[in-house]
């Protein structure tokens, strides 16, 4: 399978557009013409922001685990604590418009990276929702991938308190409380997976949410 790569991409703006067609007509009669280039690789992805918590290693392991039906879609910074603030109803609000997958990734206070990938947007919901294309991951300091076991389906579930992922005998596979601050993650029978921090408590340092559509 052929590797998948990312970049940043920052539009220029109307002054920049401007300033550089000038300087293409003042260079025009002494350059030499360019040979053309190769057309951009389909499968590269486009972050329209840069990563706080993900580099550049990361998002291209991450990659690989997505669904086929986001492949090549851009990333798009819907929601992060250092610019929202730390609050789970400010990430509903920042959600609100959006039904494409979503990618959750945080980082701790011991530094661990860690999240989720849900296969629809973030909402408030009175159960369960979400499809088996949903898995939590963590950076220990590989990659390692949970998968749904078809054990369950209870992928996502959302209220104004907490946000929960992957559940089973009364335990989550993660756990975030509605300040965004303290969270849990404990083996459920839904992913199979192992506590994705270092302990099964922890902070949250910094979260970013990602709609990838």
């Amino acid at each position: 399978m052929r590797g998948l790569r990312w970049r940043y991409t920052r539009l220029p703006s109307q002054v920049e557009d401007a300033l550089s067609g000038e300087e293409g007509e003042e260079e025009e009669e002494e350059a030499a013409p360019a040979p053309a280039s190769a057309p951009e690789d389909p499968m590269e992805l486009q972050l329209m922001e840069a990563s706080q918590v993900l580099g550049a290693s990361e998002i291209r392991q991450l990659s690989l685990h997505l669904p086929l039906r986001v492949t090549g879609h851009p990333w798009s910074l819907v929601f992060c604590t250092l610019r929202d603030g730390f609050s789970l109803r400010s990430l509903y609000r920042q959600m609100e418009g959006h039904s494409g997958p979503v990618l959750l990734v945080l980082r701790d206070q011991d530094g661990q990276m860690f999240g989720a990938f849900s296969s629809s947007a973030i909402r408030l919901s009175k159960g369960f929702y979400g499809t088996g294309e949903t898995f939590l991951f963590s950076f220990s300091p590989q990659l390692k991938v949970f998968k749904w076991t078809g054990s369950n389906s209870f992928f996502v579930k959302g209220d104004l308190d907490s946000l929960m992922m992957g559940s089973g005998s009364g335990q989550f596979g993660l756990w975030l409380d509605g300040d965004l601050y303290h969270g849990r993650s404990h083996p459920c029978e839904t992913f199979n997976n192992e506590v994705l921090a270092r302990q099964e408590q922890f902070c949250i340092k910094e979260l970013e949410a990602w709609v990838l559509s």
